[in-house]
């Protein structure tokens, strides 16, 4: 090698050398920024036992909780999932955003119809501009009682988080056991117009823990070694309950929701809603033993549920197993003012890299009242089943996939008059009301001009009862600019929005006997399903869709359906 005015020149043997290793290493950075992760899940039976019962039970790869997919944003997923149970199946990707690709989303007969036993589908994604946990579950009948499990999306390479980094990261899926088939079981209630049995237990990572029978081999452990940090990636798959989480002696930082990043902050205990996740960093700063993580459901009214406490173990290392955990202090399960407080303590990150894009200005306001109510139903013992209701609209799946149908202009599937604000305005959270004030059953949707704004007031009422709701938006996630308790006053109500830091996140929790205020740029074109997520709910008809118009450009419009989409 020569020098000629401190420029060196490579001999072109060495040049060639250095340019192959120059692009083998820019090959190497491409594949790392955008790789392919593929999955196989195969959707089947499987014995297992839990509170000295065993069952036959719906899983994926045998196992339940599922298995965990791993990604980093930019990776594009491959999941193809073949269905060997009796019953027909769809799974969604719950958080992912799906852009113009609503065909991978998932849920049954809004953007799909479902796989059928011994046909298989294929869910071909891109993870873009998203990080953090997410969940996938089975969305059809109450089949993600068992099918479901955590996603990870990491970071793009060389970027840090935005908080501590951790020595190491769990998964905790939160969820539920029935000693019956939970199909049967709901079959039962809704014959007679009753809401079906609650479960018997909830679970972490599919173990109810040592507070019931036959657990020596269902519980889960988590080995911590003292003076490291930890981040716990939280899941509630639970169908119906929301509930608190708490780790005795140790408190956490709550640093992510919904795969967005949130302004740290530190707690004793959270509240996660049926949908939600919430990553938290804790430290094992603690008097080395065994302390109990534990959860159980927050519920402010008077409806039976399953209250009693599932646990885990967070072990110090080279404690002996001998040693009795201690119990956290959870809060009450009626315990509003926590939850309220807590909720009230989410915000967004909204720094130079993690901006917080709220729509300042609003192109169309929607105000959707919540309302249980009753149904005619001669064959139930009552001769009424229970129903539920968006503004005065109890949705009605169709039989054909809302998405196809909207792509191939399909007439006699649904319709696109669902109105922007309830028939009949009243005091909704006033005295309980038992009329169904005129409901109506239909397919009914909302069509949204692409790019526009939307403002979505979701207002619980008192017809029948009060409750709190988690609404998930498929397809998009949503600024929470507002919330509170009582009736919404729009001459008022919205002077208190936070437009600066509010969370960001993918399903809400409308407080009881009370609202939320989202707002989200309608920039995804398709066909996106909201509904409550509580599975009770959404059985009743809790339920709606966003019809969201195709752009001017050309990666502005809904993708053609992939080829082996399910048939009808």
């Amino acid at each position: 090698m020569a020098s000629r005015g401190g420029f060196a020149f490579f001999s072109s043997q060495n040049g060639l050398l250095h340019c192959f290793v120059f692009g083998f290493l820019l090959l190497v950075c491409l594949q790392a920024k955008a790789a392919t992760k593929k999955y196989q899940f195969d959707v089947q039976v499987s014995n297992v036992s839990r509170l000295c019962h065993a069952k036959p039970i719906v899983t994926v790869n045998g196992r339940f909780p599922g298995p965990t997919i791993y990604a980093r944003e930019g990776d594009r997923v491959v999941i193809n999932v073949s269905n060997h149970a009796q019953y027909n199946m769809s799974i969604h990707w719950h958080g992912l955003k799906q852009y113009a690709n609503g065909w991978a989303d998932g849920p049954a007969y809004i953007t799909q119809c479902p796989i059928k036993k011994g046909s298989s589908y294929v869910y071909d994604f891109n993870v873009t501009g998203q990080r953090g946990t997410l969940w996938w579950h089975a969305h059809i009948l109450w089949l993600r009682a068992t099918v479901y499990g955590a996603i990870v999306i990491l970071p793009q390479q060389q970027t840090p988080y935005p908080f501590p980094k951790p020595d190491s990261e769990q998964v905790l899926v939160f969820g539920e056991w029935w000693h019956g088939d939970v199909e049967n079981i709901v079959k039962q209630g809704n014959a007679m117009g009753l809401p079906p049995n609650m479960s018997d237990a909830h679970t972490i990572n599919g173990k109810p823990g040592p507070l019931f029978p036959c657990s020596e081999k269902h519980t889960y452990a988590m080995e911590v070694e003292s003076g490291k940090k930890y981040l716990l990636r939280i899941v509630n798959a639970a169908l119906n309950d929301e509930l608190f989480f708490a780790i005795a002696g140790h408190n956490m930082t709550v640093v992510e929701i919904d795969a967005v990043y949130t302004k740290p902050f530190t707690t004793s205990a959270i509240l996660i809603a049926p949908g939600q996740t919430t990553n938290v960093l804790v430290y094992a700063n603690n008097a080395p033993g065994r302390y109990f993580m534990a959860v159980r459901p927050f519920q402010d009214v008077p409806i039976p549920v399953d209250n009693k406490t599932a646990t885990a173990i967070l072990q110090y290392k080279g404690v002996p197993n001998t040693v009795l955990p201690s119990l956290p202090q959870l809060p009450s399960p009626n315990d509003t003012t926590f939850a309220l407080s807590y909720n009230n303590k989410l915000r967004s990150l909204n720094s130079l890299n993690f901006p917080a894009n709220v729509p300042l200005k609003v192109d169309r306001k929607l105000f959707f009242t919540v309302g249980l109510g009753k149904s005619v139903c001669p064959t139930c013992i009552n001769g009424t089943r229970l129903s539920a209701s968006l503004n005065n609209i109890t949705f009605v799946m169709p039989q054909t996939g809302l998405l196809q149908a909207h792509y191939s202009k399909m007439r006699g599937v649904f319709t696109l008059d669902f109105p922007d604000k309830p028939p009949q305005p009243f005091n909704y959270t006033g005295a309980p009301l038992t009329a169904n004030l005129f409901t109506s059953h239909g397919t009914r949707l909302s069509k949204i001009a692409f790019n526009s704004t939307v403002e979505l007031v979701i207002q619980d009422t008192n017809l029948l009862s009060v409750e709190s709701h988690p609404f998930h938006l498929h397809g998009y996630n949503f600024f929470v600019v507002g919330t509170g308790v009582g009736n919404f006053n729009p001459a008022k109500d919205p002077s208190k929005y936070n437009l600066v830091d509010p969370p960001e996140r993918n399903t809400v929790g409308v407080p009881t006997g009370g609202w939320a205020a989202i707002r989200f740029r309608a920039d995804n074109p398709g066909v996106w399903f909201f509904h409550c997520h509580l599975e009770l709910h959404t059985g009743w008809g809790l339920k709606t869709a966003f019809v969201v118009e195709d752009g001017p450009g050309k990666d502005q419009a809904v993708r053609p359906p992939p080829k082996d989409l399910p048939p009808c």
